[in-house]
């Protein structure tokens, strides 16, 4: 319990930088990033304090990018993303998300265009639960005819 609250805080010191920015949460199955634009910026992206290349990989980094891409937006923000649980893809999911929702704070003219993309819909299919008398979710055992 206590390492989790050591956690949270040492999320919010990574995430700590000067300058007015534009908050959102992104979720993706059971990853969530907590997503800032500080404006100003380079166009940094900071995922969990590591440079976005070596976070994420491949086609992973065009995808986190994309919202930026369409907002015209890629060297107006300094990004920084705190994202737990899941797996890779799911959170760069998450993070787009994020800052998708976290451009809207900023511009709430785009919203046609980042919702035609597809990005402000959070994708909600998450692993079905497994059921009893069955081997997975939906998965029955063998059936035997005799």
């Amino acid at each position: 319990m206590a390492d989790e609250k050591t956690d949270e805080k040492q999320g919010m010191e990574l995430m700590r930088r000067e300058g007015h920015y534009f908050y959102a949460n992104g979720k993706r199955k059971t990853s969530v990033a907590r997503v800032r634009l500080y404006e100003n910026g380079k166009g940094e992206i900071v995922v969990n304090n590591k440079s976005i290349t070596d976070y994420f990989f491949g086609e992973l980094i065009p995808s986190v990018k994309a919202p930026l891409k369409i907002a015209n937006a890629l060297k107006l923000f300094d990004i920084t993303a705190l994202v737990s649980g899941g797996g890779v893809s799911s959170q760069a999911d998450a993070v787009r998300h994020g800052i998708s929702k976290a451009l809207l704070e900023y511009d709430p003219e785009l919203r046609s265009q980042l919702k035609k993309a597809g990005f402000l819909t959070r994708d909600s299919r998450v692993k079905e639960r497994k059921k009893p008398g069955l081997k997975r979710a939906r998965r029955a055992p063998q059936w035997a005819k005799r």
